[in-house]
């Protein structure tokens, strides 16, 4: 039996300060610095979700990018979301896929387009030959200093897809979803305490943790879980394409209580227990992932 170590959490993964740096949107998790830890080299499955089919949003990069690898590792087949930009960070994440053995499908597009979230539904149902968890992942962050400076363009930006798109993507999956399906959002620490240039983004993860908690109560009945995920300040993507005020980025996650950021692999177990039968008793919870910071 191999015998595991036992770890002061505080020190693990990144534990320093980051270099300062900043991307386009939505940027590419290949040029961050350093780049994100999503389990690629350490995460080891043990048949939890074996021949199960998951349906990944946002899985090119960051959080879902942990989710897809721990999937595909614990027996799932796998269909991730991403933009067209973001290709050459998803084809990395369709060959860790297929290299644990699974099937893994590619949907380019915007969530923010409502046709766009049916037809990727179908699509994954189809080629998966089923589709039984929704990681529902994919996020837009931008910190603006001032209300007056937040375009009504981005609200409707930000709202389309953190928000809008869990209706239209839930809607198009019910059909398909048998009972024993898991739904998984990802809400935030932000939803409870709110940072001040992060007016646009806290309110839609407001939204979610309320979408979760009702959409538990109308699902639990055809046998369909819904839980979500708070991340606190994980390194991803979203940090360094605008989601931090400029200059912030060196000391990104060190007023936790952990004094540090997280990394994406640290909240892959979590995905994996709210989608699998471990949580067969578990509905409408908010998992808080925040190296210390409280969500109540």
């Amino acid at each position: 039996m191999i015998q595991t170590t036992v770890e002061d959490p505080t020190k693990e993964y990144t534990s320093g300060s980051y270099p300062n740096q900043e991307q386009p949107y939505p940027g590419l998790q290949s040029r961050m610095t350093p780049i994100p830890n999503c389990g690629e080299d350490t995460y080891k499955g043990s048949g939890k979700l074996l021949g199960r089919k998951a349906l990944i949003t946002g899985g090119d990069s960051g959080i879902a990018r942990a989710a897809a690898i721990a999937y595909a590792r614990e027996g799932a087949d796998v269909a991730i979301n991403y933009l067209p930009y973001e290709q050459s960070d998803a084809e990395e994440v369709k060959k860790l896929i297929e290299d644990a053995g699974r099937k893994a499908l590619l949907i380019p597009g915007d969530l923010s387009d409502e046709a766009f979230c049916e037809q990727m539904v179908d699509q994954a149902n189809q080629e998966l030959g089923g589709l039984d968890i929704l990681a529902l992942v994919a996020g837009v962050q931008h910190a603006y200093k001032s209300i007056t400076d937040i375009p009504t363009t981005f609200l409707h930006k930000i709202f389309a897809v953190n928000v809008f798109s869990l209706y239209w993507t839930v809607k198009a999956a019910l059909p398909y979803l048998p009972k024993g399906a898991s739904i998984i959002t990802t809400s935030s620490v932000q939803a409870y305490s709110p940072s001040p240039d992060l007016l646009a983004y806290s309110p839609t993860k407001s939204a979610i943790v309320a979408f979760t908690k009702g959409l538990a109560k109308q699902l639990i009945s055809q046998g369909i879980r819904v839980n979500s995920v708070a991340p606190g300040p994980i390194w991803t993507p979203l940090q360094v394409c605008g989601g931090q005020l400029p200059g912030q980025i060196p000391n990104f996650g060190q007023s936790v209580p952990f004094k540090r950021a997280g990394q994406p692999a640290e909240l892959a177990g979590v995905y994996v227990l709210l989608a699998s039968n471990e949580s067969s008793y578990i509905t409408g919870q908010i998992y808080g992932i925040t190296g210390g910071l409280p969500i109540a």
